[in-house]
């Protein structure tokens, strides 16, 4: 029985790989096997999680804030190359939101929307790159499960596009992706840049409500075809749905303990909260530099990716003021002590208060 179900789950691999894959991206790199990229994706997972913390454990934090700028430099650069490129392939006034077929003929336009599907697969392991830089710098709170999904699963699934369908509906996905990457690694790379800089990315807090934003668009542009006749995969289609889905709750989750919880905390530290308010936060416990707090006091820090944030050493007075308010190693794990102002209880409630210092830290949210 067991050997059977075996010879049919190979027998299905076989069909999918020989007759349903595009024939035209089987010799491009990467692109005859899916076990490289899954290997690939596995070792990212154990690595993040196991293998480079320990690698860390006795080595002291780099100072990589140069670097950051660079690479996020890179990464918006080329974010915004493959937006031009999907636009230039079909979105820009040849393709149809409501129903778009792939083209699997060879001529110039459809083989210009396979390859940059390709250098867009290819960007989702440049994306590794942000929990490396987390590693190296020992900011491994950052490292979350929601981070390490977002990142992991990314290839495999981009992969399974490229291979099966390169074109055609489904690339809305990654046309929009890659425009909010275009802001999201813009903002990374102004906020690695130092304190000075900190006064022109104001708007920090409404890149989770982009991302957010992101997902209801590609699964409302997917689903619609589940009540209309398209000449796509379906099964492809709620694929990329759901992945939609699925990071929206992701989102939504870690937007509501940022966010909504932290302002909770700066009402209770100056008397302001309400009695259910006081409850809920007498039940969880605020983490080292005062991040959003769950009932069972855990936190969902680091629900994808900040770039530059230090610790802050955090002695709260009775009247929610820090009592010593400068930042633990300065800026960058190095750089100088900055001051935040009095009323500000941890580097979120910096952000949330427009009356704090320009050198406020800033978090990514999370890809």
């Amino acid at each position: 029985m067991a050997l059977a179900i075996v010879h049919d789950i190979y027998d299905w691999y076989r069909d999918l790989m020989d007759n349903k894959s595009d024939p035209r991206v089987n010799g491009w790199p990467m692109m005859a096997s899916p076990v490289p990229t899954f290997l690939l994706c596995v070792f990212y997972a154990y690595f993040s999680k196991s293998l480079g913390p320990k690698l860390m454990a006795k080595r002291k934090a780099l100072d990589l804030r140069n670097v950051l700028v660079w690479y996020n430099l890179f990464q918006t650069v080329f974010s915004a190359w493959i937006f031009y490129e999907y636009l230039m392939s079909g979105w820009w006034g040849d393709y149809n939101f409501k129903c778009q077929p792939v083209d699997y003929s060879n001529s110039p336009k459809a083989l210009r929307m396979a390859n940059i599907c390709w250098w867009y697969y290819i960007s989702k392991f440049t994306e590794f790159f942000d929990t490396l830089f987390f590693i190296l710098r020992k900011k491994t709170q950052h490292v979350s499960t929601l981070h390490v999904i977002h990142h992991g699963c990314m290839p495999f699934s981009v992969w399974m596009g490229l291979k099966l369908a390169p074109g055609g509906h489904s690339t809305f996905f990654a046309l929009l992706n890659s425009f909010v990457h275009i802001v999201m690694y813009f903002y990374y790379m102004i906020a690695a840049m130092g304190p000075k800089y900190q006064k022109y990315i104001w708007w920090k807090k409404y890149l989770t409500t982009f991302q957010m934003v992101q997902f209801v668009a590609i699964f409302t542009h997917q689903f619609q075809l589940l009540f209309r006749e398209c000449d796509y995969p379906k099964g492809f289609m709620v694929w990329i749905g759901l992945h939609g889905v699925m990071f929206l709750f992701l989102f939504s989750d870690f937007y509501k303990t940022k966010y909504t919880r932290a302002a909770q905390k700066v009402k209770a530290a100056n008397g302001h909260a309400s009695a259910s308010e006081k409850e809920y936060l007498t039940n969880g416990k605020a983490t080292a530099n005062g991040n959003g707090v769950y009932a069972n006091g855990n936190s969902n820090r680091g629900a994808c990716m900040p770039v530059m944030e230090d610790e802050v050493e955090t002695t709260i007075q009775t009247n929610g003021h820090l009592k010593n308010g400068h930042y633990k190693n300065g800026y960058a794990n190095g750089g100088g002590d900055h001051i935040l102002k009095e009323g500000v209880i941890s580097s979120n409630e910096a952000i949330l208060n427009s009356d704090t210092s320009s050198s406020s830290l800033h978090q990514r949210k999370v890809k």
